[in-house]
Order: C-alpha cells, then sequence, then structure tokens
C-alpha cells in the first residue's frame, strides 16, 4: 500500500467519518486503531505541563482526541518530580480513565534504587520498564565491541531483577544504541546479539530508522523481540541506512561522526529529534514511511503498545491517522 499524501488522507478522514455515523447509528462498532491496541502517547513532549501540576488537564486533552494509554517518564527526570508520590498519581490517571503502562527511567537510577523505581512502577500499574538509553561510552560518534557487551552485560542483570518483581524491562535505541562500532559497524543490532531476548525486550524509536535501519526490517528479523515503538514522522526520502550486523563497512568519516556525536547529546539522557522527544516536524502520516507496512511487520516484531511521541500539534494530527488504519 503507497503512503497517503496529506490531501488524500484529509479526503479519506472526512468520508471515514460519514461511514463512521453510519455504522454506528447501526450498532456496528469500529476497530481502527492499528493492531487493534489502543492509542499511546509518550509524554515527554508535553512534560511542561506535567511540572507544572497539570497532569490531570493533560490526560483529559488527551482522552478527548483518542488517547487511551500513556508513557510517563521517572520522576528523578525534573520535570517528573511531583509525580514521586505513585499512589496518588495512580489516581489521577485512575479518575481520567487512562492506563499508564510504561515509563522511562533514568540508567542512573536503575543502577542506584532499582527497587524504589520498581515499586513506584508497582503503585502506578506498570507492566514495562524501559531506559532510553545505556549510557555507554561513545567518542566522536563510536565505541567499542567491550563496551558494547560491558552495556549489555549490565543491562540483562537490571532486565532479570525486574523480570522477578513481574515487570518486563525495555531498551529504546538513543545515544549508545545509535553509534558505530570501531569496525564500522552499527551498535544497534551488535547489541541485540547480547542481550537477553527473554530479559530485555526493545522498543523501536521511529525517527532513528533512518540512523539504525528499517523498523520493518527489524520487526521481521527478529520475531517477539520488539515489545513497544515510539511513533514519529519521517522522511525516508533522505535516504535509509540498512543494518547489518556482523558485516564490515566503511568507518564513518569525520562528518558523519561529528554528526552521529551531536544526534547523542540532545534532550539531556534522551536524545532525538528537535529536541522534543523525536518530535520532528511532521507528523504520522504527513511523511513518507508506509504505515500499513510498518504495523503489519510488528506483529511479528511482538508489538503489544506504541506511543505517539511529538508535539501537541503533531499528536493531534498523528492520532487522526492512526484512526485510519485498520491492521
Amino acid at each position: 500500500m503507497a503512503p497517503l499524501t496529506r490531501r488524500e488522507f484529509f479526503q479519506k478522514t472526512a468520508a471515514g467519518g460519514a461511514v463512521a455515523g453510519f455504522l454506528a447509528a447501526g450498532g456496528v462498532r469500529l476497530h481502527a486503531n492499528p493492531l487493534g491496541l489502543p492509542i499511546g502517547s509518550q509524554t515527554y513532549p508535553h512534560r511542561a505541563r506535567i511540572q507544572s501540576g497539570d497532569l490531570a488537564g493533560l490526560l483529559k486533552d488527551m482522552k478527548a482526541i483518542g488517547i487511551e494509554v500513556i508513557e510517563l517518564c521517572n520522576p528523578t527526570y525534573r520535570e517528573y518530580a511531583v509525580l514521586a508520590d505513585g499512589k496518588q498519581t495512580r489516581k489521577i490517571l485512575d479518575d481520567a480513565g487512562m492506563k499508564c503502562i510504561s515509563a522511562h527511567f533514568q540508567m542512573n537510577a536503575l543502577r542506584t534504587d532499582q527497587a524504589k523505581q520498581i515499586e513506584w512502577a508497582h503503585d502506578i500499574g506498570m507492566t514495562q520498564m524501559s531506559t532510553a538509553d545505556l549510557g555507554g561510552k561513545v567518542t566522536n560518534g563510536m565505541t567499542s565491541i567491550e563496551e558494547v557487551k560491558r552495556a549489555a552485560d549490565e543491562y540483562n542483570k537490571i532486565g532479570a531483577v525486574a523480570k522477578k518483581a513481574g515487570l518486563q524491562q525495555a531498551l529504546h535505541n538513543e545515544g549508545f544504541c545509535n553509534s558505530k562500532l570501531e569496525d564500522g559497524r552499527l551498535t544497534y543490532p551488535v547489541l541485540l546479539e547480547y542481550l537477553d531476548p527473554d530479559i530485555v525486550k526493545m522498543q523501536f524509536q521511529m525517527s532513528s530508522m533512518r540512523t539504525v535501519g528499517d523498523p520493518i526490517m527489524y520487526f521481521t528479523n527478529h520475531p517477539g523481540r520488539f515489545i513497544s515503538a515510539h511513533l514519529q514522522g519521517v522522511d525516508t526520502k533522505q535516504g535509509m541506512q540498512p543494518s547489518r550486523a556482523g558485516t564490515l563497512t566503511v568507518k564513518p568519516t569525520p562528518e558523519e561522526a561529528a554528526a552521529a556525536a551531536a544526534a547523542g547529546q540532545g534532550r539531556g539522557g534522551r536524545g532525538g529529534a528537535g529536541g522534543q522527544g523525536g518530535g520532528g516536524g511532521l507528523a504520522v502520516g504527513e511523511d513518507t514511511v508506509d504505515w500499513q507496512k510498518v504495523f503489519t511487520a510488528a506483529k511479528i516484531g511482538g508489538v503489544q503498545n506504541y506511543f505517539v511521541e511529538q508535539a501537541w500539534d503533531l499528536t493531534v494530527k498523528s492520532v487522526a491517522f492512526l484512526k485510519t488504519l485498520n491492521i
């Protein structure tokens, strides 16, 4: 299925609205959300509202456009310190009719106080714990195989503790994951070889696909490995960099290395496009990604939840587009 142009999308949305009204009148329930899963949102791009104490208002606005689940960040992110009382946060969620099934946890918090982070996750009712980046050593966009093994071993141990507590640990892909090895290979697919596929699941960051490779390839080649995804619009016409684990490639140029290093410095440990949590400038559906194929492959990958991670105006457009997909 070819990607929809913006005009075609809004034409289909308008026509779909009339059909939806007709079917609703006849008592037919529609299942338009991709994979039949509720549409989610990562709250990082909207963190200013949370920091100001307006989580309830944010959830109300999200609910109004069709978002049903969210992903938070743990209270060691300064904007989320107001959510340190997990039980009180759970009450705000329950009052809004919203669920939080996952959050991003800073690696230092998992290293030094994992028990407290697990308690907070339980209080809110989460089933998954993620981290944006393993924080491995990267110099000019490059790392070593020894550092990959060290980082994977550390995270496997963290994942094992979470597993015993009834929580699934997951790994996002930013910073260290998006670097290259000294021999030119991409770090991300090599890291997959050293992470325990049962203890650590993956959360694919769509805005990084031009760096680490096509998500369809990852979902298809690693069935059951990818539990979650962050959605952003991506202009794939700029070129995709294929991922070839085990294959030696040309070492990055100094310019490429500098660009990769800069990309890993955004968001203070949550690097991403435009400093908006992968927000970028394109809504899902206004880009060139074939989302029909991505979500079809996501079934193979094992995706159980997905979160739009964009500024509010783009979130509204992305959610509207996702409602038109039936996969």
